[in-house]
């Protein structure tokens, strides 16, 4: 009998599971800037309508939307985000800050946000809801939780490409970030380097991938700037990987994610991990807040404009 491999339990991992996919991350977007009916969706993202009909379906099995008719002859439907896809609003907004920093596409379109609640344009800061502090990824250390265990890896066949075909024509905002936290293997072994594990075989161990895959996903995360590489022994030579400042902005993602998947995901004896805050001191609940008054931002109190600006040729992640 084969032997089965087990990995540590973990929110994002369970996160990723359902929103770890180019395609899904960008009908989502679509939804969350107005788009409701199928021909919207498609025209938004630019994907083969199958494709879109297929993760229509499946973000409705895993009750992020549902189906409301509007009309009865014929019969036609729009498609209504329900609190759990909602409470995704604080990764979009994290997507879309690392976006606006790193993003190097060649016809940017840029969003400017406006805070309704005070009235004034708003960057999104990922804070600390205690001591209301931004939150850095070398400042939050961590700790098993009551829900720790291990579970057997369960990862359904995608093939990367899907819905990258045409990304040029589609009006996303994140796109470029979409590419990395749409593939499951990639948010995984960021999430895996951000936690000290930095070798091939601890990644490994860590998160189930297949050493072929594994392998793919590390050239490709170097290629793009997320890792490089550090020889740690010269006979023979031996490599580690670590982040950059890009992956380091990209930790918030994690992070929402991570507060996320403990919402809808984790076990009933509690989140497999808990974070505390160094600064405070304090077991860390993160929020993202409005950069002007501090106040913590919910999806109905966000306005946004619209604007594209040249900027030099993307380098997209690999296909």
């Amino acid at each position: 009998m084969a032997e089965q491999k087990f990995i540590r339990t973990c929110s994002i991992w369970r996160a990723l599971g359902v929103v770890g996919d180019f395609a899904t991350l960008l009908i989502l977007e679509s939804i969350w800037q107005g788009a409701r009916r199928f021909s919207e969706i498609q025209t938004r993202t630019g994907m083969l309508k199958a494709l879109v009909s297929g993760r229509l379906k499946q973000l409705i099995a895993n009750g992020l939307l549902v189906k409301v008719a509007y009309s009865e002859t014929p019969k036609r439907y729009d498609y209504r985000m329900t609190e759990k896809c909602m409470e995704l609003y604080w990764t979009a907004l994290m997507m879309l800050r690392w976006e606006k920093k790193w993003s190097s596409g060649q016809e940017k379109t840029s969003v400017q946000l406006t805070h309704k609640v005070c009235g004034h344009v708003f960057d999104p800061v990922p804070s600390c809801g205690h001591c209301e502090k931004e939150i850095f990824a070398r400042d939050v250390t961590w700790d098993e939780g009551p829900g720790v265990g291990w579970m057997a890896p369960s990862y359904s066949r995608r093939r990367q490409g899907e819905g990258r075909q045409n990304v040029a024509e589609c009006t996303s905002l994140f796109h470029e970030i979409a590419m990395v936290t749409g593939d499951r293997w990639a948010g995984l072994i960021l999430r895996s380097v951000f936690t000290r594990l930095r070798k091939f075989d601890e990644i490994r161990k860590d998160t189930g991938i297949a050493t072929n895959i594994l392998s793919d996903r590390l050239n490709q995360l170097v290629d793009n700037g997320f890792l490089y590489t550090h020889a740690y022994q010269d006979a023979p030579t031996r490599y580690e990987y670590r982040l950059t400042d890009r992956s380091w902005d990209y930790y918030p993602v994690l992070l929402m994610l991570l507060q996320w998947g403990d919402k809808w995901y984790a076990s009933p004896e509690g989140p497999p991990l808990l974070l505390n805050h160094t600064p405070c001191g304090h077991e860390l609940t993160p929020t993202v807040n409005c950069s002007h008054c501090g106040g913590a931002i919910r999806a109905g109190d966000v306005a946004y404009e619209l604007s594209t600006v040249a900027e030099k040729p993307a380098k997209v992640f690999a296909e």
